[in-house]
């Protein structure tokens, strides 16, 4: 992907590079074109030293018709007493997912991603979840919406099960409002012990195109 603003391409097998995944290096963030790389089936993932673009195979995605949180996270939910939003606090969510942690020093979401994106929110395109524990925020998550698409982009914990009951509460919506695909983007172990699973990167492709044709409201 270069700099010139050309709307990208859906990549196949022979764009992609060592590391595996990996489509491009370098181009902008600028929210015109992040919007023609999601439909695109092509996320960002680090802007640092430069941006890198990515469309993994497999893929991970959250299945929208099998998933169910584990009976630890519903009972959570039922004695905590938490509060569910969506999009009261989003470039705080952000914020919260760009947080240090003990197994990320370090986060891919800088400023530059946060300004994008918040413009995004503006436009209405990306979107967050929030737990509340009283007034305080306590978990979260945000990502994209394109017809019956989802993409997830991050989340965050500040209580035990908080980001999973986040992502609990996002899978309902998407059901009760007509999605069709919820993109997870690259599998780890830890997207797969809460229920995301792994497909080809030609059926995410395919699902994409279909989600993308699909009347839904976030």
């Amino acid at each position: 992907m270069d700099e010139n603003g050309d709307d990208p391409e859906i990549p196949g097998e022979e764009d992609v590079q060592p590391p595996p995944g990996l489509v491009g290096v370098g181009g902008t963030l600028d929210p015109d074109f992040l919007i023609q790389a999601y439909r695109a089936g092509m996320f960002p993932w680090s802007s640092d030293p430069v941006i890198t673009w990515w469309s993994p195979d497999p893929r991970a995605i959250f299945d929208l018709e099998s998933y169910r949180p584990h009976r630890s996270t519903l009972k959570r939910i039922r004695s905590a007493g938490w509060r569910f939003a969506v999009d009261e606090r989003f470039t705080d969510v952000m914020r919260a997912c760009a947080e240090p942690s003990p197994g990320r020093p370090e986060t891919w979401i800088s400023e530059d991603f946060i300004a994008s994106y918040t413009e995004l929110h503006r436009r209405g395109i990306a979107h967050s979840v929030e737990v509340y524990e009283g007034e305080h925020l306590i978990g979260g998550l945000y990502g994209v919406a394109f017809g019956g698409y989802f993409g997830g982009e991050s989340m965050f914990h500040r209580r035990t099960d908080a980001s999973k009951a986040a992502l609990a509460y996002l899978v309902e919506r998407l059901r009760a409002h007509g999605f069709v695909l919820l993109d997870a983007q690259a599998p780890n172990p830890h997207l797969m012990r809460i229920g995301a699973v792994e497909i080809p990167r030609a059926e995410y492709l395919a699902r994409l195109r279909v989600a993308l044709g699909v009347d839904a409201r976030f």
